[in-house]
């Protein structure tokens, strides 16, 4: 993300461009200098991600309690210090960006080929130096940050232009992010997530005025600086024979020795010699490979300005001409009121992907922790494919031609095998038994409404004709259910073991703190079982989308991870329920969970049987280390013999059972362990 070079560039070359600030202290000074304001900071969260998630446990699947707690905390200190924050998310990706965008989810699908890799060799989770963000985590961010009750906005274009634009025109005390383009932008200060100590508040401030002084350039200069050095949208590529020109007619003028520091240096000495005009910027675009848009070094300059700045490097006239050709989009909609409520949904972060669709016709999905190797599993885009045809058909019922067919919908998917050289062309399919409109299911407010809402929430998953069994179930049970169902009818391969262990899971999590979910240890983790994780949260996030294209039959909080997923607990009860433990140690001895174990397995077999889907038993117990009497080692609650952070062992991919200097904390318990598990008790959040 950013531009290429100039965080290395700002940090270790250029004087002053960075400085250690403390935010409490800043928001103190911006008090007094807007007496009765309150001080603001503006989150870029999509660049927050890796700093928030913090939990030990990142692989399978999400420790999902924990995290809300960590954000909870993350939150409260900002409050303690008079700060207001408000947070932005990406609400889509841009056609200009789509390139970067598609080569950062192929250089993914390697980074989780080799965790794989790793999972299946060592039976344990790689160190934080492959750290893959869980399936889902910024759409579920988005939600826990409305439940904790901040101020959350989705964007209708890239997000760090809404964020820039955002700071500076609502007095801001600054942006929080990671993100350098943010250097570029004439807009408030810039601070560091990555630098954060959140107990002093402290953290990195970057300067635009230091680092123009040591290039010897102009604000409005930084905008050309970033897209002859490559961005989102100006391939690194697409200048690198005119980088090579400036360093080689710059050669002996500069000081510097590293070579990435002399290259800056040479392309803004040059800025600093040609005149500030747009007749400078055509002569550099006709220096562009041939093949490549001319006019895109004049969309990445564009891209830099705020509502009511303008550049020497266009003409006055050019960012409203722009700015108009790449946002005006006619809607597939063609109920206005219906769009409107969409939009106004999207941008308070209150629906899913709704807008998208309503809006161009055009979704994507960014990379899932799955193993293109397991033949028996198919990818999560696919599995879930039919589910998310009958949501496009739900909002796209009112625009289908003379023949009763629905305009494609564009999928950016990734999943194993796409090289998405460009979009599935996916076709609406419509409900069974029928659509109903838009206006029905969003305005309706009588209680036939209520239930044409979550009849038609069930036909998306194919269950309208169970929807009296489901309904009579608490709402996050009820949700739990739809999905396994919906699973075990796509994917032939999954298992009475495998439904076990996510209904076990779900019912134990009730009884469950984030500390002592925090304290579960696993003995090994289990690839399959990985991938299972995040098959299960991927399928909410299509709850999710379901639910608001029906007009939320559920409150969203009701479909959120944390009531109903831990990625730990779930590997604990799928190596349990694969070795055959009884239900009674399934259920960790609670009569309760037992009884409705029961009660919720029998009715999800039930329907399955009546679809013709039967389920058998299979176990993998091969799976799993045993000890040395052959018993199978499970995972723990509260051992006080803790295992050390994963990010202390090696990373290892050597034919070897364990990776060398496997610490002696990660060795098998001994004959003697039994598992033990505190009380359990309810958490709220």
């Amino acid at each position: 993300m950013g531009v290429r070079g100039l965080h290395w560039f700002v940090t270790s070359t250029c004087p002053g461009g960075c400085m250690v600030v403390n935010l409490k202290e800043m928001a103190e000074n911006h008090q007094s200098k807007y007496p009765g304001s309150v001080p603001v900071l503006v989150v870029d969260a999509m660049s927050c991600l890796r700093q928030w998630y913090t939990p030990e446990s990142w692989v399978c699947g999400g420790q999902w309690c924990e995290y809300l707690s960590n954000l909870d905390g993350f939150i409260r200190a900002f409050s303690a210090a008079g700060i207001k924050l408000v947070f932005y998310f990406d609400g889509l990706v841009e056609q200009k960006k789509r390139d970067e965008w598609v080569k950062r989810r192929l250089k993914n699908n390697k980074e989780i080929a080799r965790i794989f890799q790793f999972l299946k060799i060592n039976k344990q989770q790689p160190g934080r130096g492959m750290f893959f963000i869980p399936s889902g985590l910024a759409t579920f961010t988005c939600f826990a940050l409305k439940t904790l009750g901040q101020e959350t906005r989705c964007s209708l274009q890239e997000a760090d232009h809404e964020v820039a634009s955002y700071g500076l025109h609502n007095n801001c005390l600054g942006i929080l992010g990671e993100d350098t383009d943010y250097l570029i932008y004439d807009t408030v200060p810039y601070f560091s997530i990555n630098k954060l100590c959140l107990e002093k508040l402290e953290t990195i401030t970057y300067s635009r005025q230091n680092l123009c002084s040591m290039l010897g350039l102009c604000l409005t200069d930084l905008p050309l600086l970033a897209c002859i050095l490559g961005t989102d949208i100006i391939p690194e590529r697409a200048m690198e024979s005119f980088r090579n020109k400036c360093i080689a007619s710059s050669s002996g003028k500069s000081q510097c020795s590293d070579k990435r520091s002399s290259m800056i240096l040479a392309v803004a000495n040059y800025i600093s010699t040609i005149p500030r005009s747009y007749d400078s910027v055509i002569t550099l675009a006709e220096m562009l490979p041939q093949g490549l848009d001319k006019t895109i070094l004049y969309q990445g300059i564009e891209s830099y300005l705020l509502p009511g700045q303008q550049s020497p490097w266009l003409p006055c006239d050019f960012s409203h001409h722009s700015v108009a050709s790449t946002q005006q989009e006619v809607p597939l909609c063609s109920d206005q009121e219906i769009f409107q409520i969409a939009k106004q949904q999207h941008v308070r972060a209150e629906n899913y992907m709704v807008y998208n669709i309503l809006s161009s016709g055009e979704v994507e999905c960014s990379n899932t922790l799955e193993d293109e190797q397991d033949a028996e599993l198919p990818g999560q885009a696919r599995i879930y494919q039919l589910a998310r045809q009958h949501i496009y058909s739900i909002l796209l019922e009112s625009v289908k031609d003379v023949h009763g067919t629905y305009p494609v919908v564009k999928e950016w998917f990734v999943y194993p095998g796409n090289s998405l050289q460009q979009p599935d062309l996916i076709q609406p399919k419509q409900l069974p038994g029928g659509t109903p409109s838009l206006r029905l299911l969003w305005l309706g407010r009588g209680p036939e409404d209520e239930k044409r809402r979550y009849c038609t929430f069930l036909a998306c998953f194919q269950l309208q004709d169970v929807a009296e069994e489901l309904q009579a179930l608490e709402a996050p049970t009820g949700a739990v259910c739809t999905l396994l169902l919906y699973l075990i009818l796509q994917v032939g391969s999954l298992s009475l073991e495998d439904l076990n262990a996510f209904m076990a899971q779900a019912l134990c999590l009730k009884g469950k703190s984030a500390a002592q979910l925090a304290d579960l240890q696993l003995a090994q983790v289990d690839s399959r079982a990985v991938q299972l994780g995040s098959l299960f949260i991927r399928g909410l996030c299509v709850l999710v989308m379901a639910n608001s294209a029906c007009g939320f039959p559920f409150r969203m909080d009701d479909l959120m991870p944390w009531h109903i997923f831990d990625g730990k607990l779930f590997q604990e009860k799928y190596e349990q329920a694969h070795r055959g433990c009884h239900l009674h140690e399934l259920l960790e001895g609670n009569e309760a969970w037992l009884a409705e174990f029961q009660n919720l397995r029998s009715l999800i077999c039930k329907v399955c049987s009546a679809k013709g889907r039967h389920i058998q038993s299979r176990q993998r117990p091969n799976r799993f280390v045993t000890d040395r009497q052959g018993r199978c080692q499970g995972s723990r609650f509260q051992n006080p013999r803790r295992i050390q952070p994963h990010h202390q062992y090696r990373q290892y991919f050597g034919r070897v059972s364990q990776p060398p200097g496997y610490p002696a904390e990660f060795q098998p318990p001994g004959p003697g362990f039994r598992s033990r598990h505190g009380p359990p008790r309810r958490q709220r959040f």
